[in-house]
């Protein structure tokens, strides 16, 4: 770590060395101590010095900073030949050299730790503190101190770094020889310019007589000329391409010589040589068809120089003087008391107390006097009262008020300022609402209002279509850039106010809606066909869970009446058919069932058990009869089978006829089966 610090320092001390300009040099010459530091042979001892410069001081202080430097010699062998042949001690600075200064110079003991450090204040072996004055120079001082114990003898000089010139080294001259200059320098620092080259840098080549006009030089005793001239003096204008008989005074002018004319002065017109149309010894100049210009002499104007010009219409003379009007010139006659070519001197002396409202009058060593006016007066006698709101110093239209020795503005409203020169931000108290942007003015503002807000102040809510009507038929809407019209077919414009032919093909028809696009209604019709499959899917699912219900019901009727048929047979007993008849039925039973099993009948096969019970009767014989038909039905199977042949060999079933009781007008008439030799089947009939 100590070793990089070292390497820092030293390029900073490199560093400030590199931009000095000027060094202090100190050579030790001989040093003698009797302290009794080198306790053997003193080319065993090292020792080492220390230069410190600081700013002239009454009472020196040897403690840091140094304020103009600091160096340290190289660790020398304590004998006298090593530290007389050792290398001057060079302080550099960067600063004007001041003359007089205060010069430490210490010597140090080396010996403990082979390296040069101050820190231990045992190792000092002498210091010398003393105020010195020194020029810049070659010349070495020669100086001696004599210490308690030690004697030094030294010397020391400044000299300034290359370049860098002058008592104090302050003035730096480089010389030089390319762009930026062509110069050398003297022993003082002043450049001197090479030869050719002129300037304060010497960057201004020295141009032959009469080139610097019309010409540039880039090197010395070269001349290039400017576009419009030419010459080896770029001396002689270049005329216009094309002229003939003409000279020129500027670039590319064509003026034709006596007797040409035209705008390439090949016209040959000599008007002027034959009719001499100017006066007063005017030049004239042919200027083609005829026509002709008159250069007038001084004092002399028109267009044949025939008019002589008044000098005297500007009034020159002053203090009452009378102008007489001259060739070229004029004369001033002076009253009384004034002379002067335009009467402007006055005869007068300040013992005759010219000056006015107190104005000091001081003679004049040509003659005359002058007035020295109070600060609120002018003129030359301090007759006229300076009117400070002359100038117009109020700005903005204020108005300027004079108070005598200052004045004051009287603003307009919304200015404010010692010149009324600040307009007033009305803007400041936010007058705005509704997040509007304010804009300030003069004594006022104005408010840029957001969408929906209206007012000075967007206070007021308002819609932007209300002043913006949509025409034929056009809605507004409100959007966020401003008031939009959606216009109906046939229609375009801001407004809608712009007709449009619409050719519609004949394959197509039109919407409905004229302003629903196509895509809509293809959206809005699959939407529609989805749903009407989800409902028939719906409907479907349905129908199949109610058909499976209802042929679970189906299946347990059948097997109750089975059941119930069983119970009849067991009440009913045995007892075979007597002629045809059961015990205790009536005759007219069998044929009763018989007029059922007509062919060709309107019949319906059923199996529910609520057909085997009279509805409207309670009579128990009823019952029986019913029972005993159901067994007469099972005897006569063979005729049953013959009318109602189902074409089915996996059901043979028994029909019950019912009873008379049912209507036979009826569109369905009950039947009941006798599922004794069939499987789970149930026929329905209908006619």
């Amino acid at each position: 770590m100590a070793r990089l610090l070292l390497s820092c320092l030293l390029l900073f001390v490199s560093a400030q060395a590199a931009i000095s300009t000027g060094v202090f040099e100190l050579k030790i010459e001989s040093f003698t101590s009797s302290r009794g530091f080198c306790r053997y042979d003193t080319r065993s001892c090292q020792l080492f010095f220390r230069v410190c410069l600081k700013h002239s001081q009454d009472v020196i202080n040897p403690e840091p900073p140094c304020t103009y430097g600091t160096a340290l010699t190289e660790i020398l062998t304590a004998d006298s030949n090593s530290i007389s042949e050792s290398a001057p001690i060079r302080v550099p600075f960067r600063f004007k050299w001041p003359g007089i200064f205060s010069l430490i110079i210490e010597a140090w003991n080396a010996e403990n730790s082979g390296l040069e450090s101050t820190e231990n204040q045992n190792n000092l072996i002498s210091r010398l503190a003393t105020r010195r004055r020194l020029n810049v120079g070659e010349d070495w001082s020669q100086d001696v101190h004599f210490g308690n114990q030690s004697e030094l003898r030294y010397s020391y000089h400044v000299v300034c770094n290359e370049h860098y010139y002058g008592e104090a080294c302050s003035t730096y001259c480089k010389p030089r020889n390319d762009s930026l200059g062509h110069y050398s320098c003297d022993n003082k620092g002043s450049r001197h310019c090479l030869e050719g080259w002129s300037g304060e840098y010497c960057t201004k080549a020295i141009c032959p007589a009469g080139c610097s006009e019309n010409g540039i030089c880039k090197s010395p005793g070269e001349c290039a000329c400017r576009q419009g001239w030419q010459g080896e003096r770029c001396d002689e204008c270049a005329r216009h391409p094309g002229c003939i008989h003409g000279t020129c005074q500027q670039p590319w002018q064509c003026a034709c010589k006596e007797g040409w004319g035209g705008l390439y002065c090949d016209q040959d017109l000599n008007y002027c040589t034959n009719h001499k149309p100017c006066q007063n010894d005017a030049s004239c100049t042919n200027t083609g068809q005829g026509s002709y210009t008159c250069t007038c002499r001084p004092g002399f104007t028109g267009t044949n120089c025939e008019l002589e010009t008044n000098e005297c219409d500007s009034n020159p003379c002053k203090n009452g003087g009378s102008c007489k009007d001259l060739v070229n010139d004029y004369s001033c006659a002076c009253p009384q008391g004034f002379y002067g070519k335009n009467c402007e001197i006055s005869a007068m002396t300040c013992a005759d107390d010219p000056c006015f409202n107190g104005g000091t009058c001081v003679e004049n060593v040509a003659g005359g006097y002058s007035c020295r006016c109070l600060p609120a007066y002018t003129g030359s006698n301090c007759e006229k009262r300076i009117d400070r709101c002359s100038s117009n110093p109020c700005a903005n239209g204020a108005d300027c008020l004079d108070l005598g020795q200052r004045f004051t503005c009287r603003c307009r409203p919304g200015f404010t300022g010692s010149r009324c020169e600040t307009n007033i931000d009305d803007c400041a108290g936010n007058p705005c609402h509704n997040a509007g942007t304010c804009i300030d003015g003069i004594n006022d503002f104005t408010c840029t209002c957001t969408l929906g807000f209206t007012s000075k102040d967007c206070s007021m809510r308002a819609s932007p279509c209300d002043q913006f009507p949509c025409d034929n038929g056009g809605t507004c809407y409100t959007h966020f850039t401003g008031p939009v019209c959606q216009c109906p077919l046939g229609f375009m414009g801001a407004r809608c106010e712009y007709p449009v032919k619409v050719t519609i093909p004949a394959t197509m028809k039109p919407p409905l809606n004229g302003d629903s696009p196509p895509a809509l209604i293809a959206a809005v019709a699959l939407g529609l066909v989805t749903l009407a499959l989800l409902v028939c899917a719906a409907i479907h699912i349905l129908r199949q869970l109610r058909r499976s219900r209802e042929l679970t019901a189906i299946s347990t009727s059948v097997k109750n009446d089975l059941e119930a048929v069983n119970n009849r047979n067991a009440v009913i007993g045995g007892g075979g058919p007597i002629n045809g008849n059961l015990p205790g039925a009536p005759l007219g039973s069998l044929r009763e069932k018989e007029a059922f099993l007509i062919s060709g009948g309107q019949l319906k096969v059923s199996n529910k058990d609520a057909a085997l019970v009279d509805k409207g009767s309670d009579n128990m014989v009823m019952f029986k009869n019913k029972m005993a038909d159901c067994n007469l039905a099972k005897e006569e199977q063979h005729l049953t089978k013959s009318k109602f042949d189902l074409n089915s060999k996996k059901c043979d079933a028994t029909i019950i006829v019912p009873p008379l009781m049912f209507a036979k007008d009826s569109l369905y008439h009950p039947m009941f089966i006798n599922p004794e030799q069939m499987e789970q089947c149930v026929f329905a009939t209908e006619v």
